[in-house]
């Protein structure tokens, strides 16, 4: 196994698994953020944050998803430094750019710093106050789910207030825009990486994630900007 994981093969393909992992866990997150727009004053989303936080399924998988970005992010990093050095000269030779390769592809490492750096930021705005330090919005209030009462704490409340800033939202556009580059190239490599690839589905797939790249990336870009023009906290 530790042959593997030191081969060339095996951190290609660890990329791959992980980047699958991560773009599964990156739907849930766009499918309950969105429910941030229903127009309830947020009780559908405070429930939704109350079932991801009490979940005992989600509680496993958050150590999961943790260990799943480190995995992604320090391979990247490892993979991207070892294909420079085994280029070496060659890729300062002449002006002429490949053809058939997407920028995006050119500058994963790139877009992949200026990903992580937004998650920090986002990390810092919510998960730190949710699970950790606190934060005066979020106090508890009673919704009702499935009909019975039940006193939850108000996730909605502050991201809303989050969200009331220009800059958070500005950094939210560049940071999804940035996301669906890095995806538009990582959905079809992850896929390829595995073994589930061909000239028939390498196209397919390229197809498929430029779709799924730009509906995840804009659709999370959109959100911030809804939540700023036509939800501002009271």
């Amino acid at each position: 196994m530790s042959n593997l994981l030191s081969s060339s093969i095996g951190k290609k393909l660890l990329m791959g698994l992980s980047g699958l992992f991560l773009m599964m866990f990156l739907l849930v997150h766009l499918t309950v953020n969105a429910l941030l727009l229903v127009p309830d004053g947020g009780e559908f989303y405070n429930a939704a944050a109350h079932f991801m936080a009490t979940n005992p399924f989600i509680k496993v998988m958050e150590p999961m998803l943790a260990i799943g970005f480190l995995v992604h992010i320090l391979w990247g990093v490892k993979l991207t430094l070892e294909n420079q050095k085994a280029r070496g000269n060659s890729r300062y030779a002449s002006g002429n750019k490949t053809t058939g390769v997407t920028w995006a592809s050119q500058n994963m490492l790139v877009l992949g710093i200026t990903i992580f750096a937004f998650l920090v930021l986002h990390i810092a705005q919510f998960w730190v106050k949710m699970k950790l330090v606190g934060d005066p919005r979020l106090e508890g209030i009673d919704i009702t789910i499935g009909g019975v009462s039940t006193h939850v704490e108000n996730a909605y409340a502050l991201v809303n207030y989050t969200f009331s800033y220009l800059w958070v939202v500005i950094v939210y556009i560049i940071a999804g825009v940035g996301l669906a580059l890095h995806l538009s190239h990582g959905f079809w490599s992850s896929f390829q990486t595995i073994g589930f690839s061909n000239q028939i589905w390498r196209q397919r797939l390229s197809v498929l994630g430029s779709i799924y790249a730009w509906v995840v990336g804009l659709g999370f870009a959109l959100i911030a900007l809804l939540q700023y023009l036509f939800y501002q906290p009271v």
